[in-house]
């Protein structure tokens, strides 16, 4: 067994333990799933930058800036300018102080609102836990040479036990450890892989479209893989029911400050990281296939390959670990919300309302485990990472995002328009997706499903909400005069 399989053993089992230590601590519905509302600023920055940057991230934006250079960063910075708005309604949000994005959604506009948004959730957040699988697997094959199936079996029976343990509270504990893991590994492995490819000239000699603001593609490209991130940040239901987890109003807006940074630093990193590795694999087979185009799923291992082939010992163990930490901190998190929304905007809001604290925490444990092996199978239906990340981005994107942020931001959205938004939203992108299985080539390539269902769900949320009847003052008060406090 050698030092990288030994020291990701010992980093998980690490990580377990602690999740199983703070099990202790669940007592109740507010422990588990919003960790008691008492999480500090420095916690709560770990758990939204590990959260966020995920196999997305490591897999799919790595392989896109393989393939692209630093065009990639379109993809990130769609999440960018989210977070800069974000900033100025975290607080606004923890003042609300629900369990769920799908909470806010019922009480703005109705129960159908939250039923359809607590779908969108669902289907949208169980893609991303499987292709943390998938990133799990790729990880295990490049140390071991395991077959990626038996990978993406053990990357979601650890995720699942994990996640079980203690919810929101073993999450966000060891999310500030992992943040730190992630950033010192990816800035370490950075000067060292320069070194390792054959030095900045060997870089410098990459194709002069790979320092492009396109990089070779135009700007309907860069609008179509800009907007799922964005979208996505601003409806992001674990960011949500994190700042709804935070002691106040004033550490949850810190943390927006200290997400930025950590996220644009990262991300920025491991693009870079990738396209530093492009100018010595992007001629060479598995990464170039026989006719000349890239393999995608290939491409998208290059961080790992990198870490194992290329780096030393340990500067290599250290972004291994890093990767790790990606790929185990979002699953979690991304697991843990819609065994949430199923616990709490279903079972407790329509089968059980009195049901008590003991049984509520463990019906969502059992959600848990049913919506890891969900995932487990959903992930077998995509090609590759980047193409499950937009998907699910869009769902969320499309779906909920326009509808969420007119309750706080437009008093004349009416019910009718924020359910038309929701359903519309979520519709173009499962029909759109749907074909592009069962037709020869894709209808909508993924990366611009999002423009035609953004583009349904913004015309159904203005067009209906004129079309019909204001809300009453009862309804939109709270949200407005939350935004004006």
């Amino acid at each position: 067994m050698d030092i990288y399989l030994i020291a990701i053993l010992l980093y998980v089992g690490g990580l377990m333990a602690v999740g199983i230590y703070k099990s202790r601590t669940v007592k109740t519905q507010d422990d588990f799933m919003v960790a008691g509302r008492s999480t500090p600023t420095w916690l709560l920055v770990g758990t939204l930058v590990c959260s966020w940057i995920g196999s997305g991230s490591l897999f799919g934006g790595a392989g896109l800036a393989f393939r692209t250079g630093f065009s990639e960063l379109w993809f990130s910075a769609g999440a960018w300018v989210g977070i800069v708005i974000v900033y100025f309604i975290a607080h606004k949000v923890r003042r609300i102080s629900q369990y769920t994005v799908s909470d806010i959604l019922e009480k703005r506009y109705n129960v159908v609102a939250r039923l359809f948004g607590t779908s969108a959730i669902i289907i949208a957040y169980l893609t991303i836990v499987g292709y943390q699988y998938r990133g799990g697997a790729r990880l295990l094959q490049i140390l071991t040479g395991l077959d990626p199936e038996y990978g993406r079996m053990i990357a979601c029976a650890v995720v699942i036990l994990f996640t079980v343990a203690a919810g929101m509270v073993s999450i966000i504990s060891v999310d500030l450890f992992n943040g730190i893991v992630m950033t010192l590994g990816v800035l370490l492995a950075l000067p060292l892989a320069v070194d390792a490819v054959g030095g900045m000239g060997q870089v410098t000699s990459l194709p002069a479209e790979r320092f492009m603001v396109f990089g070779g593609n135009d700007a309907w490209w860069a609008l179509g893989i800009f907007l799922p991130t964005f979208f996505l940040l601003l409806g992001e239901s674990g960011m949500y029911q994190k700042f709804f987890a935070a002691k106040d109003e004033r550490a949850a807006r810190r943390a927006v400050i200290g997400m930025i940074i950590g996220v644009v630093i990262v991300e920025t990193a491991l693009a870079t990281l990738a396209i530093i590795g492009s100018s010595k694999y992007a001629a060479l087979a598995p990464f170039l296939q026989p006719d000349g185009t890239f393999d995608k799923a290939t491409t998208e291992t290059i961080i790992l390959h990198l870490a194992r082939f290329d780096l030393p010992e340990i500067a290599g163990v250290m972004l291994l670990c890093a990767a790790v930490a990606i790929i185990l901190s979002t699953a979690n998190s991304y697991l843990m919300i819609p065994s949430t929304n199923i616990a709490r905007d279903i079972y407790q809001r329509f089968i059980n309302p009195n049901v008590s604290q003991e049984n509520i925490v463990r019906f969502q444990r059992i959600s848990i485990v049913v919506l890891g092996v969900l995932a487990y199978v959903l992930a077998s239906f995509f090609t590759s990472i980047l193409e499950m990340a937009l998907t699910a981005y869009t769902m969320v994107g499309a779906g909920i995002t326009p509808a969420l942020l007119a309750a706080f931001l437009w008093k004349r959205v009416t019910v009718a328009g924020g359910v038309a938004s929701i359903i519309s939203g979520m519709g173009v992108t499962v029909i759109l997706t749907v074909l592009n299985f069962i037709l020869a080539e894709p209808l909508v390539e993924a990366d611009y499903i999002i423009i035609p269902a953004v583009a349904a769900s913004l015309l159904s949320l203005v067009v209906v909400s004129l079309a019909t009847s204001p809300s009453p003052e009862e309804k939109w008060k709270p949200f407005i005069e939350n935004m004006e406090r």
